[in-house]
């Protein structure tokens, strides 16, 4: 009996002990820091988030999560609810993403701020803030696939479209007509080559000529010197333009003399000369006119002139 009741003892003891071990470990492995409220209200797809999972604001580990649960507000929303250390620097302007650990794929929510020095985000148990929920990588990733197979989608469609029969007919009549055309093409060079062997000859007569050219410049070169000396000169003081020009103004003065004189002498001659000849022609008129109408007046003479008025014999003309 006595054996009995030492073994109780014993186990009771030990049951204790064990009891006790497991309230000190709990005691001391307990979490003291303190940590604000905040929620998350998103409808995107969160797979592999779990409770406690962390949370992280640009790779630092700010809290945990406490609860994934349905919003009973709106139909399909999804809220997560954090815990964040005080000290965390959650401001107006940050938002969550969710993100994934290596090759392992547990999710866990990734805090960023579009910028700096943005107010802090107040928050309590009676009124905890909520933090929006952008896309992740493999949210845009998804989506961009989705973009892409729609893209490639419609390229296959298009591609199907334009490689029907007729289309296919036209490709290949249009790449046998490149294929016509670069052998036309490869025939031109040997059409080019007897031009191109007569390049050589071409350039050396382009030589020659540039040497004729350049001797011509020299020879016209020379002339213009020649042409500048002689214009030199000509213009000197005693060259031949100023005798040229003295001879020239003796002979116009000699010119002027001479007409002077013909002005002031001969002129009046001559004037006094051609009045006594008209005065002799119309004489001589006057006769030829007597005799073309009186022939008979060389032999008896001019007849006597009719008497006028108020003169012996004059008769008064009958009316």
């Amino acid at each position: 009996m006595e054996n009995r009741s030492h073994a109780l003892m014993t186990g009771i003891f030990t049951l204790v002990l064990l009891a006790a071990a497991v309230l000190a470990g709990l005691w001391f492995n307990r979490d003291r820091t303190e940590r604000i409220p905040f929620q998350i209200a998103t409808t995107q797809s969160i797979p592999g988030l779990n409770p406690q999972a962390a949370v992280r604001y640009r790779g630092l580990e700010v809290g945990r999560i406490d609860e994934i649960v349905f919003d009973p507000r709106a139909t399909g929303q999804i809220l997560i609810k954090l815990s964040v250390d005080t000290g965390s620097p959650i401001t107006t302007t940050t938002f969550a993403s969710l993100g994934y650990q290596g090759v392992t794929g547990i999710a866990f929510i990734q805090l960023d701020d579009d910028s700096t020095g943005s107010p802090l985000l107040p928050s309590s148990e009676k009124q905890v803030a909520r933090i929006p929920l952008r896309p992740g990588l493999l949210d845009q990733i998804e989506k961009r696939g989705l973009a892409i197979l729609n893209r490639t989608e419609h390229i296959t469609d298009s591609l199907d479209k334009m490689l029907n029969p007729e289309n296919a007919a036209k490709i290949t009549k249009a790449i046998d007509n490149i294929g016509n055309a670069a052998e036309a093409f490869a025939a031109i060079p040997a059409r080019l080559e007897p031009t191109i062997s007569r390049i050589p000859a071409i350039t050396a007569k382009f030589d020659r000529d540039l040497d004729s050219f350049g001797s011509a410049t020299t020879n016209v070169a020379s002339a213009a010197k020649r042409y500048e000396d002689l214009a030199a000169s000509l213009q000197a003081p005693d060259g031949a333009i100023n005798r040229l020009n003295s001879t020239l103004t003796r002979v116009s003065a000699s010119v002027d003399g001479v007409t002077s004189n013909l002005e002031l002498q001969t002129l009046p001659h001559l004037t006094a000369m051609t009045d006594e000849a008209k005065l002799s022609l119309r004489a001589v008129k006057r006769t030829a006119n007597s005799l073309t109408d009186r022939p008979q007046s060389i032999l008896f003479g001019a007849p006597n002139a009719t008497p006028g008025p108020g003169e012996p014999g004059f008769v008064a003309p009958n009316k």
